[in-house]
């Protein structure tokens, strides 16, 4: 209420309202204006920069999968049964590395999606990631390689091999890490922690290489452990009952038994690795990125190709391979549907 003997104008309360908007306009304009524009525009990274630090996320998961190893601090539990009947364990390997590998990558680049096998409620904002590129990835991975954050799915295991791991089965156990980008796997790391032996493959570059030969008539064949009775009658059905089947665990040892590894004498070797039954994404998507650098390829048991966008399951099986004709092992494998058995 105005003063005794003075009135206000209506008009002039509401010019003194107008410029006083006027000013807030002025001053505050640019700042909401600045934040539309970075709303507006599209994040990036940069696909070298994921390589490095995928590198590393696997290199500091491995190390607490064998520190936990060698303190024999396991704690196992049981997540359940998987589809096949066989125990499915969980032990402080799998969650210490998760916690290592998923929140460098997220404190790093907190826009992208970030897939794990486990799941946990530890934040550690401590962890960060130095920026320094490997010489082998400098020397390899040249020029600026960016993509929009929204297109990036990483898919992250902790710990492949679990069952193996608890049964001290340690050349089969891996950590790995892939970069899918709008489905498509371009990074793909696999570090064995036993080993400290670390395969990286990116686009059309690598670390390892293919061997100089494979046989397909018959092929040896790599497959899991926890399913072996279905696969080799499978597997013999295919390439006849000459075939030679090697069980071992591990998806990413798998994949690392297709190809030359300097100093892995202890490795199995294979010439194609088959799988018939549903496999998680997280297992498969860094051999797939590794493979496809190399020439070769991870597809269903019906050729498909493999969409590393959505859900984590993949239910089609799969068969893959490097330096021989894909196509013409898809063609000799019998019908099979992994959804009915």
């Amino acid at each position: 209420m105005a003063p005794m003997g003075i009135r206000l104008s209506p008009l002039g309360v509401a010019v003194f309202c107008l410029l006083g908007v006027g000013v807030l306009y002025h001053l505050y304009s640019g700042v909401i204006s600045n934040h539309l524009a970075a709303f507006r525009q599209r994040r990036t990274v940069d696909l070298r920069d994921l390589l490095a630090l995928s590198v590393d996320a696997a290199a500091l998961g491995g190390k607490e999968v064998k520190r936990v190893r060698d303190e024999n601090g396991l704690q196992e539990k049981s997540k359940g049964k998987t589809r096949e009947g066989a125990n499915d364990p969980l032990t402080m390997g799998d969650l210490e590395s998760h916690r290592k590998m998923y929140n460098l990558i997220k404190n790093t680049f907190p826009e992208i999606t970030v897939n794990s096998e486990e799941h946990d409620s530890v934040v550690d904002k401590s962890l960060s990631w130095n920026r320094v590129i490997p010489s082998d990835i400098a020397e390899k991975i040249t020029g600026q390689n960016e993509v929009p954050a929204e297109s990036v799915t990483v898919w992250i295991d902790p710990l492949d091999a679990t069952q193996e791991y608890t049964e001290s089965l340690l050349k089969y156990v891996t950590t790995m890490v892939c970069v899918a980008v709008d489905g498509k796997p371009v990074i793909g790391v696999i570090h064995q922690p036993f080993t400290d032996f670390t395969a990286w493959g990116m686009g059309h570059e690598a670390n390892v290489h293919a061997r100089s030969s494979y046989s397909t008539t018959p092929p040896k064949v790599i497959i899991s452990r926890s399913h072996s009775g279905q696969v080799k009658s499978y597997v013999h059905e295919a390439f006849g009952n000459s075939t030679t089947v090697v069980q071992a665990g591990g998806a990413g040892y798998k994949v690392l038994s297709l190809l030359d590894l300097a100093g892995g004498e202890s490795m199995d070797q294979a010439d194609v690795y088959i799988h018939i039954t549903f496999i998680k994404k997280w297992d498969i998507c860094a051999g797939d990125a590794l493979l496809r650098a190399l020439g070769g390829h991870m597809t269903t048991l019906k050729g498909e190709e493999i969409d590393y966008r959505d859900a984590p399951l993949n239910k089609g099986g799969l068969v893959a391979s490097v330096g021989v004709e894909h196509k013409d092992l898809l063609d000799k494998l019998p019908p099979w549907d992994p959804e009915k058995h």
